[in-house]
């Protein structure tokens, strides 16, 4: 049955030796031809290959551990913050302590944006006009770049959101620019990063990486202020929220920089990763015609020929589970670094303070003492009779605990709807699919360009 399952493309394991080998010859910033074949079946393992102490985490209880029970004793690496800061400065994401908890009273507010069944609409709207697009295309027989089409769309679904206006198609493309080149550039959970630094280190980030970041942050700031100017109308959305937020002690509000970086926060959240996920969702798709026309017979049945309303989205349990297990094999973050600020022992190891504790949910999520046939596609796995299987903290695409990427929920429900329409809108064919291959620098992105056809079905109706 096994050898029945797709195997999605990912690096094949090999001795640790050889995988750092391999990264220095190819001078390769992807970890994931760093990690070891041990790594897959043990628990906590120290790697031995760097100067600064780091400790591999892939126990479930562990990793509750340090990210749910003793979460204020492992707060984000230097590695995570060094990276993520031009973006976002000291947001929520990125903030502790009694920063955070400032900001998080401040930003509650505007949570409830973020509720799927306030922002259904910008969802729907943002995949109309990705339809459109996409149809022209298909008469026009050319091809697409599948990452490049699901950043745009989940950036103009965001942008709805956040700022109850779409985005337009040549922002949405420059901001996936400026995104890619930030990925491909930032100093981050690199080979060199892990094998020379200190622990406490700052990291300096590359010209090329800051200038991407300003590009982001300048496009977000000119939405900031159009918003902030005195006789902008009023919206109940995301940054009408930011921009009213006080803090209950003082009464301050955020200042135009601060609002910035709390966008920036939402626009990661609710862009990013669901981006990354979904083009690999597509591309495993273009892989199984069977599982695509799984996709269309639950559509049919829940919703006929008529509209994929919100009610409709929560009867697509296969579209939730194909989706669910591409978060799997391909987690946005591959890997969490964390930070030991006491000397403690981790499932028996020491971790001294200042060690990187290391938790990857690309490890985790293809374990083999944690799930069956774990690098293949499986969506069934998350049936519910199977699910109740796996141990808490065996899945983790969004983190856990109190710091929990806070697009989830919305995460999950755009991207069943995305699925849904698409899968019963076009066929798709993916070009040179033996080319593909996974990256972690960042995100877990394709190593090169995804080019697909998309065209539409004969005989389908096609005005939702």
């Amino acid at each position: 049955m096994t050898k029945d399952l797709y195997r999605p493309p990912a690096p094949m394991p090999i001795g640790p030796v050889m995988a750092l080998m391999r990264s220095l010859i190819a001078g390769d910033r992807d970890l994931l031809a760093l990690i070891p074949k041990q790594a897959y079946h043990s628990t906590v393992a120290p790697l031995g290959y760097s100067r600064r102490k780091i400790i591999l985490v892939n126990d479930p209880a562990a990793i509750r551990r340090v990210m749910i029970e003793e979460v204020e004793n492992f707060p984000k690496s230097d590695l995570m913050v060094g990276s993520l800061s031009p973006l976002i400065n000291d947001g929520l994401f990125l903030s502790a302590g009694a920063t955070w908890s400032r900001q998080r009273a401040m930003v509650d507010p505007a949570f409830t944006h973020m509720r799927v069944n306030r922002a259904f609409d910008a969802m729907v709207g943002a995949v109309a006009d990705i339809e459109a697009r996409w149809d022209i295309l298909s008469d026009e027989g050319k091809p697409l770049s599948l990452e490049r089409e699901m950043s745009h769309l989940t950036a103009d679904i965001i942008t709805r959101t956040i700022f109850s206006q779409k985005l337009e198609n040549s922002v949405a493309f420059e901001f996936f620019d400026a995104w890619a080149s930030f990925q491909d550039s930032v100093a981050t959970i690199d080979l060199k990063s892990l094998i020379l630094g200190k622990a406490w280190a700052p990291m300096k980030q590359p010209p090329a990486a800051q200038k991407a970041a300003r590009v982001i942050r300048s496009h977000l700031g000119q939405l900031v202020d159009q918003r902030m100017e005195p006789e902008a109308p009023k919206q109940a959305d995301i940054v009408g929220d930011l921009i009213a937020a006080r803090d209950p002690v003082t009464g301050t509000g955020f200042s135009r920089e601060e609002i910035i970086d709390q966008v920036g926060v939402f626009f990661l959240a609710g862009h990013e990763t669901t981006a990354s996920a979904l083009t690999w969702t597509f591309f495993i798709l273009s892989q199984q015609p069977e599982m695509v026309q799984r996709l269309r017979d639950e559509v049919q049945n829940a919703a006929g020929s008529g509209e994929i309303s919100f009610a409709v989205t929560k009867k697509l349990a296969t579209a939730r589970n194909v989706f669910r297990d591409c978060l799997r094999l391909y987690p946005p973050l591959g890997f969490i670094p964390r930070v030991s600020l006491y000397d403690t022992v981790i499932q028996g190891v020491p971790t001294p303070r200042g060690a990187m504790v290391m938790i990857s949910p690309w490890i985790i999520h293809r374990h083999k003492e944690v799930w069956e046939a774990a690098d293949r596609f499986n969506p069934d796995r998350f049936l519910p009779d199977r699910e109740q299987a796996q141990p808490p903290g065996a899945y983790l695409p969004f983190g856990l605990g109190p710091r929990i990427c806070i697009g989830a929920a919305f995460a999950m429900v755009e991207a069943v709807l995305i699925i849904a329409r698409l899968i019963r809108r076009y066929e798709f064919e993916t070009l040179d699919p033996q080319k593909v291959r996974p990256v972690s620098h960042l995100a877990t992105r394709p190593a090169t360009e995804i080019v697909m056809h998309v065209a539409r079905r004969k005989g389908v109706h096609h005005e939702w």
